[in-house]
């Protein structure tokens, strides 16, 4: 079987790599060997999440919001069973939707393992155990990225979960504790909270969301606070012991000291990812990877095999299903001839809780480690018309522009639908966009959207409504 290019892998970076090159005219095959195409994302990660996230802030919303809006109706029971199959019914929606549109493209899918054997051929192996070779003129390599593991702490799936054993507990947790303040580990224990378990957060820093603005993280925690989230930052889990009650967590001071145990039901560990290249024979072919195991690419995703190529999360980057989409479309117009870019300047990051953190662009944190003088302008949702009648007032924008040009350097968003507003920012940040060019643009009323151009105006300290 001879191919123009193979993708391992059908992730979002894969799937749609292989489209794109299918329709620049490409013999095309993937490689997966989940069962199931879509990768973390559509299987375990991205879309499961935010069902259950979107479930259960329903849910809460029931149970808590209505009266106030005249919606009179009995207690909510959760039935947890049909939450789930909720979820599952989205999974498999999105999961077929690629199947299809594979086959609409003419793209061979092929189930199994794949090992590159040498540049231009890579070996699958199914499940039975049946082999078979595939040729090739280019590799794409798409294979996504895997839970990290926290050292001397055994994850079962049973007490200690990943994120993808949170996404199936059969029961509702009384004592969870997540390890890991960061997207996943907060989105997760998001929705046992809403449906009733204690959340406690432990955290190696200082801080919750590392690499966000740190204003944002700051008012952020203290929104969770009050839902009934509790922190336990700059903190480290040296040991967890399970038993038939659930888990004992040894809690220690990162700088040092006195241990704490918690007692909990369920430990979540979500203390990031980490490049899954298991299995592909990387170094029978002279492929290089980096100190944090990340396939080291040129600017034209090539690994220092020619014809062999890599996308997604192992690359260096963010781990983002957004950024290893771009690339995969990126390095199939570039493996055509043609001019495949990304801008890494302008990729949006989402928090999908409630109320939602967006942000794209650079940090406050980031632009003074640089040198670069900025102006601030923030604008509260308190003071937004949507926002204020809809009782949904948590949170601000934030735009950050470059204090000599106006160009526009970062904005950050907490707020609710806060993931729908950032991308008005993001088209403005590629076409090299001012706060003014912001602040003039006419935004419908009323919406919260329009806290964007308050913000934007406050740069030059001229909004209205504040």
């Amino acid at each position: 079987m001879s191919y123009d290019t193979i993708v391992i892998g059908t992730g979002p970076g894969g799937y749609v790599c292989a489209i794109r090159t299918a329709q620049l005219g490409q013999k095309v095959a993937v490689v997966e060997k989940r069962k199931t195409h879509g990768g973390t994302c559509l299987n375990v990660g991205c879309i499961p999440s935010k069902a259950l996230l979107h479930a259960s802030h329903r849910f809460e919303e029931a149970g808590h919001a209505f009266a106030g809006m005249g919606i009179s109706v009995a207690a909510p029971k959760l039935d947890l069973k049909q939450m789930l199959a909720f979820k599952q019914e989205g999974i498999d929606g999105n999961t077929k939707g690629v199947e299809f549109l594979l086959k609409k493209n003419k793209i061979d899918a092929f189930n199994g393992t794949g090992r590159i054997l040498a540049p231009g051929k890579v070996e699958v192996k199914a499940e039975d155990g049946t082999v078979q070779t595939l040729e090739t003129k280019n590799i794409v390599i798409a294979t996504g990225s895997d839970v990290a593991q926290l050292p001397g702490v055994t994850i079962d799936e049973k007490v200690v979960v990943s994120s993808t054993g949170a996404l199936e507990l059969s029961k509702v947790p009384g004592k969870l504790v997540v390890v890991g303040a960061g997207v996943i580990g907060l989105e997760l224990g998001s929705v046992w909270r809403r449906l009733g378990a204690e959340v406690t957060v432990v955290e190696f820093l200082d801080r919750i969301l590392p690499g966000m603005d740190g204003e944002v993280a700051k008012n952020f925690q203290r929104m969770l606070a009050k839902q009934g989230f509790a922190f336990k930052l700059g903190s480290k889990v040296t040991k967890v012991e399970t038993g038939a009650d659930g888990a004992k967590v040894t809690v220690e001071p990162a700088a040092g000291g006195a241990a704490d145990v918690i007692e909990a039901d369920i430990v979540l560990v979500a203390i990031g990812r980490v490049p899954y290249t298991k299995g592909l024979g990387l170094d029978d072919v002279g492929i290089e990877t980096d100190k944090r195991g990340r396939i080291v690419v040129d600017a034209h995703f090539q690994t220092k095999v020619p014809g062999i190529y890599a996308i997604g999360d192992v690359i260096a980057g963010p781990m983002l299903a957004h950024k290893a989409e771009d690339e995969g479309v990126a390095v199939a117009e570039i493996i055509a001839g043609k001019a495949g870019h990304v801008n890494y300047d302008v990729i949006p990051g989402v928090v999908y809780t409630f109320p939602e953190v967006a942000a794209v662009g650079k940090t406050e944190e980031e632009l003074k480690e640089a040198g670069i003088a900025y102006s601030v302008g923030k604008f509260p949702f308190t003071a937004n018309g949507r926002a204020k009648v809809n009782q949904e007032t948590d949170g601000f924008v934030k735009v950050l522009a470059d204090a000599t040009t106006d160009k526009v350097l970062g904005v950050h968003v907490i707020g609710a639908e806060a993931g729908e507003m950032i991308h008005e920012a993001a088209v403005l940040m590629e076409f090299g966009g001012s706060s003014e060019d912001l602040a003039r643009t006419c935004h419908a009323h009323p919406t919260r959207s329009e806290a964007v151009k308050e913000a934007a105006m406050a740069v030059e300290k001229r909004a209205i409504h504040m």
